[in-house]
Parts: structure tokens; C-alpha cells; sequence
């Protein structure tokens, strides 16, 4: 399921090196995100707050969909459930790690301290539990695109994802 953004106000720069000096700029693209859940009404309502935002948002009800979606769209961040059939979200946030620098933010009903630390160590970059303030969690999303992605030489060593 593709939902998209009519006026698109969350926008990214297109990255420019060295030798790109002198060069005009390109036009800035929307940002797109990808939510994840099996649970309808929310991913409606989590979209709905993204595309208010201005996101080109793209959906899936699982991590099978979820990870061809990624694969497809190329999102600048997911909003990725824990608990999901055919692929849960550790798994799927493990094999978004080997081919994507999206960040992840985790939005799941398990509160538990465990795992929280499973989602943070499979790649996610915040993890918030169910329920919760889709301002809140609009503000995680503004919060983790100020951050560079890192580029693969710089990643940390002995990280696997």
C-alpha cells in the first residue's frame, strides 16, 4: 500500500561532496517514511501525522512487506512494530540494516527492558512504546533525521547489524 503527501514540507537536501563545487544544487525531494504494523488504525493514524508533515509515506502489515518496500522506496526512516507475522521487527530491522541506512524507530506494545535492548541492538535508532503521543513520536522522527548518517568506513567496529 503507497500513500503519499499532497504538499510535500519535510524536505532533504541531496548530498554534495567535493566535487560537486560549483555545481548548481539540486531541488530538495520530500522525505519518505516507511510504517510498519499489523494493526490498521494505527498505521492510518501514524501516516496521517507523517504526510500532515509533509512525508511521502509508503506502508507495509508486515516484515516481509516491510524489507521489499525498503528495498523499493528507499525510505529515510521506518516506524517499525515489534510483534508482526511472517518476519517480526528484530529480524527484519537486522536485514533492513544490511542494505539500507534508513533509521528505525521502534513502536511497539512490548515495554519490557529486554526488548528494548534486542531492538536497539538489532539497529534501531529509538524505540517507543504503545500507547503513545503520535507528537512524541512525530518529534523522534524530526529528532533522528538531524543526525548524519554514518558512512560505512566510519561505523563502528565489532557493530554488526
Amino acid at each position: 500500500m503507497v500513500r503519499t503527501a499532497k504538499k510535500p514540507t519535510a524536505l532533504r537536501a541531496p548530498t554534495a561532496g567535493p566535487a560537486d563545487a560549483g555545481r548548481r544544487p539540486e531541488p530538495l525531494t520530500a522525505l519518505r517514511a516507511l510504517v510498519v504494523d499489523d494493526e490498521p488504525d494505527l498505521v492510518t493514524v501514524v501516516a496521517a501525522y507523517l504526510e500532515r508533515d509533509g512525508f511521502e509515506v509508503f506502508t507495509a502489515v508486515d516484515g516481509v512487506e516491510a524489507l521489499a518496500a525498503a528495498r523499493e522506496h528507499r525510505p529515510d526512516v521506518v516506524i517499525l512494530d515489534l510483534a508482526m507475522p511472517r518476519l517480526d521487527g528484530i529480524e527484519a530491522c537486522r536485514r533492513l540494516r544490511t542494505f539500507s541506512d534508513a533509521f528505525v524507530i521502534m513502536l511497539t506494545a512490548r515495554s519490557d527492558e529486554t526488548d528494548a535492548l534486542a531492538g536497539l541492538a538489532a539497529g534501531a535508532d529509538d524505540y517507543l512504546t504503545k500507547p503513545f503521543s503520535p507528537r512524541i513520536l512525530l518529534a523522534k522522527v524530526r529528532t533522528v533525521l538531524r543526525r548524519p548518517r554514518p558512512e560505512p568506513a566510519r561505523r563502528l567496529p565489532g557493530i554488526r547489524w
